[in-house]
């Protein structure tokens, strides 16, 4: 059984930085190219971030293209979001996924193509 427990939200000022972990267990986290996305209160979930099995490969929204940054460490079984300049607008639940039908060097955007889902952790950007 594939768990995905995710970490490191809180509340921060705009303009602070927060670093998000998610750590695998159950599975070959190696065999995973392993996604971010965010939901706000009244919004749907959306794609932030995603990086290949071997972290070669990262994939951002635009909304946060140059202020966060996806890596992952395979012997630690993580994956981290590093965010820095935060918005407002950054204020979400913040989930991490991971899919294992991706090939070596691929991500996605898509939420549909993830199979397994960590259960969120609350980050809050005040003004």
């Amino acid at each position: 059984q594939v768990q995905l427990q995710a970490s490191g939200g809180g509340l921060v000022q705009a303009g602070g930085s927060l670093r998000l972990s998610c750590t695998e267990s159950g599975g070959t986290f190696s065999n995973y190219a392993m996604g971010w996305f965010r939901q706000a209160p009244g919004k749907e979930r959306e794609f932030v971030a995603a990086i290949s099995r071997r972290g070669g490969n990262a994939y951002y929204t635009d909304s946060v293209k140059g202020r966060f940054t996806i890596s992952r460490d395979n012997a630690k079984n993580t994956v981290y979001l590093q965010m820095n300049n935060l918005k407002p607008e950054d204020t979400a639940v913040y989930y991490c996924a991971a899919d294992h039908r991706s090939g070596v060097f691929s991500t996605t955007s898509n939420a549909g193509d993830y199979e397994y889902w960590g259960q969120g952790t609350q980050v809050t950007v005040s003004s």
